[in-house]
């Protein structure tokens, strides 16, 4: 029996991605953003309709340096969720800045903007929301809200790369988004992040903070690390750059199989497709309330036949051992994400994933006794 993981990372053609390569073993110039990397930053510029990309060595790296970058007060408050990965509440926490952590929504598990408002206080100066799966958040919402109140919006946009809404990218939402480019991602450069902006008084800032805070042959600026992209990475990105409309309509022809099997299943709850929301299909998300079986148990019952499920978020990050002393600390002071955090399980996902294996999956999942 073959072993269905969770995700399976896109790959061009060997031959392409040696090619492109190739020039780097006669220019020996294998990092400090070469010309793999200003290219590769062009044709992002070009593909989301973005006036600045800077790329970094992973997402983490780039949503802790742009929040740097905005230049907050240590101890400034930031309204972000808990219904994330660890990396988006510790890119705040590492800034020395103070997480606030406000409940997600019923319909698509992204931040509540209906709540937002009531977290806000003298000491609050960002929003950092977060796209859940390829669903966006409610960015007109929520860019009225910062506007009205005069904070920063960081958006932590990890899972939505090609995704648009209205015909717009969301690499232009915000004052910032941040995607990630790991191996797991819809569109990957082995590792690498990056971050997109309008406006351009952050790209010296944000090359400074990704090269040790170097500005010069002799000149050291500010406390910066080091979290520049490699030319292998950037040439990755050129290649899979290439291919990733045809890897999509791959992973929406295994997401409507999912649909077609789920949709309707009493006890699991499938999201609903956003209005005006081009999407990425970047997970498929399931939830199990009322089912026959529990999440945990399904989980388990996937296991046992070498399919690898997720439970993605879950802790939520308001419930690690080290934010237990916040204010906004533990799952019972946002009760939808710990609702959903309990009971959702996103199913393997990938360009490659057959009609086959989802079929195996979901026959699995509708025999649990």
């Amino acid at each position: 029996m073959n072993v269905i993981n969770v995700t399976r990372s896109s790959l061009p053609d060997f031959d392409e991605y040696c090619r492109e390569i190739k020039k780097l073993w006669e220019s020996r110039w294998l990092t400090n953003m070469g010309v793999e990397h200003r290219a590769f930053e062009a044709e992002l510029e070009k593909y989301l309709g973005c006036r600045n990309v800077t790329l970094f060595t992973n997402g983490h790296l780039a949503l802790e340096s742009v929040i740097a970058a905005m230049g907050f007060p240590k101890g400034s408050e930031v309204i972000t969720t808990p219904f994330t990965f660890a990396s988006t509440t510790h890119a705040i926490t590492r800034n020395g800045l103070t997480p606030v952590f406000c409940d997600v929504n019923a319909e698509d598990y992204t931040i509540d903007a209906d709540k937002i408002e009531e977290l806000i206080t003298e000491k609050t100066v960002a929003i950092v929301p977060v796209h859940v799966y390829g669903n966006l958040c409610d960015v007109d919402r929520i860019k009225a809200i910062a506007d009205r109140r005069g904070l920063k919006v960081i958006y932590d946009a990890a899972h939505a790369f090609a995704v648009s809404y209205k015909g717009v990218s969301s690499a232009n939402f915000g004052d910032t988004s941040m995607f990630s480019f790991h191996a797991t991602k819809v569109f990957n450069t082995i590792e690498g992040g990056a971050v997109c902006y309008n406006d351009g008084a952050l790209k010296d800032k944000l090359n400074c903070l990704k090269n040790f805070g170097i500005t010069g042959p002799e000149s050291v600026a500010a406390v910066g690390g080091n979290a520049k992209m490699s030319e292998f990475q950037a040439a990755m990105g050129i290649c899979n750059l290439r291919h990733l409309d045809e890897e999509i309509a791959k992973r929406k022809k295994a997401a409507k199989r999912y649909r077609e099997r789920l949709e309707g299943v009493k006890g699991i709850k499938l999201c609903s497709p956003q209005k005006d929301v081009t999407q990425n299909y970047a997970y498929f998300p399931a939830v199990f309330d009322g089912f026959k079986a529990s999440r945990d148990e399904v989980f388990a019952a996937l296991a046992a036949v070498s399919v690898t499920a997720r439970k993605y978020f879950y802790p939520l990050t308001n419930s690690f051992e080290c934010y237990k002393e916040l204010p906004t600390a533990g799952a019972g002071k946002t009760p939808v994400a710990a609702y959903y955090a309990d009971r959702v399980l996103t199913l393997p996902l990938y360009a490659d994933l057959s009609t086959d294996d989802v079929d195996r999956i979901c026959d699995t999942i509708l025999s649990i006794k």
